[in-house]
């Protein structure tokens, strides 16, 4: 009897162990990353208030040193610090000068303005520009002030931070995948952001779905897939000499055949695209027809439908 409590009481702190380990987990699962403090910079205005020496308060701006002039001080340097950082600093110089004893030497700094208040957003987005932002932002909802993106974005996203301008920082950013992963990034005051410009492949001719097919830039599309996504070929399409369009590094358009129908049965290598390619399939009745119609069909910027290539 005494085994069989000891062995029931052993099996309750084991279970109670595992249901305050999961709680533990979750909770610091739920725990949002910290956002990162905003720094002081060149430009920047800033307010000192000193407790009971009002004399000593006043509103500076920090010159391209990095510098204010503060009474009695002088110079005292506050680029790349905290609000918080900065008051401490602040109270140091006063007591290290014997202006202030360290009991009433208490400071408080807030940065009024900053110089680059704004956040640039530019490239494929409905309305580029520059938004305001005294805080830290997430990346999907600049995106989304900013209109959103276009069809023709990119997938991936260039963040160039105003402290480390030399670093820019690329992110993958697909919001119309089944299931959108945003990047957890946090944008300040001053940063850029740049959505390029996705490649892009056309389909015209004998197909079902004709148009501008857009690279998601996770993984190369062949000449199989595209066939595929544009709902193969319509009726009577000469599927054994389909035209690709390539143009080449030194300006030269290179117009090659491919057997789509013997890549379909495996008995001829697929292709892969490139950005600009143009793939014309033609109708097995007409007569094939040159390098210039087969651009003119693509009919670029005359209201072309356009598709990503990707939903995942």
């Amino acid at each position: 009897m005494a085994k069989t409590l000891a062995r029931a009481m052993m099996l309750g702190i084991l279970f109670c162990a595992q249901i305050l380990e999961g709680m533990a987990q979750q909770s610091s699962a739920a725990a949002p990353n910290p956002m990162p403090p905003l720094r002081i910079g060149s430009g920047d205005l800033i307010e000192v208030s000193m407790f009971e020496n009002p004399d000593l308060s006043g509103r500076y701006r920090v010159d391209e040193m990095g510098d204010i002039t503060i009474p009695l001080i002088g110079h005292a340097h506050l680029a790349g610090m905290t609000a918080n950082e900065a008051a401490t600093t602040i109270e140091e110089l006063y007591v290290r000068g014997q202006i202030l004893l360290p009991a009433n030497s208490h400071a408080t700094v807030f940065i009024a303005e900053y110089a680059t208040q704004g956040i640039t957003i530019n490239g494929e987005v409905r309305t580029p520009g520059v938004y305001p932002a005294l805080g830290v932002h997430k990346l999907n909802d600049l995106i989304a002030a900013a209109g959103g993106i276009t069809v023709l974005a990119s997938s991936h996203v260039v963040i160039t931070h105003k402290d480390d301008p030399g670093n820019p920082t690329t992110v993958e950013y697909n919001p119309s995948a089944l299931k959108p992963i945003v990047p957890d990034v946090q944008i300040l005051p001053g940063d850029s952001i740049l959505i390029p410009k996705a490649g892009v492949v056309y389909v015209a001719g004998n197909v079902a779905k004709p148009g501008v097919y857009v690279l998601d830039g996770r993984r190369a599309l062949t000449v199989e897939e595209l066939m595929a996504l544009a709902g193969g070929g319509g009726h009577a399409s000469a599927l054994k000499r389909v035209q690709l369009v390539r143009t080449m590094d030194d300006g030269r358009k290179e117009q090659i055949t491919i057997p789509v129908n013997l890549i379909f049965k495996g008995r001829a290598p697929d292709v892969a695209l490139i950005d600009g390619d143009i793939l014309f399939v033609p109708t097995s009745t007409g007569k094939l027809i040159t390098e210039q119609a087969i651009t003119d069909a693509v009919g670029v910027g005359t209201g072309v439908l356009v598709y990503r290539t990707s939903t995942q």
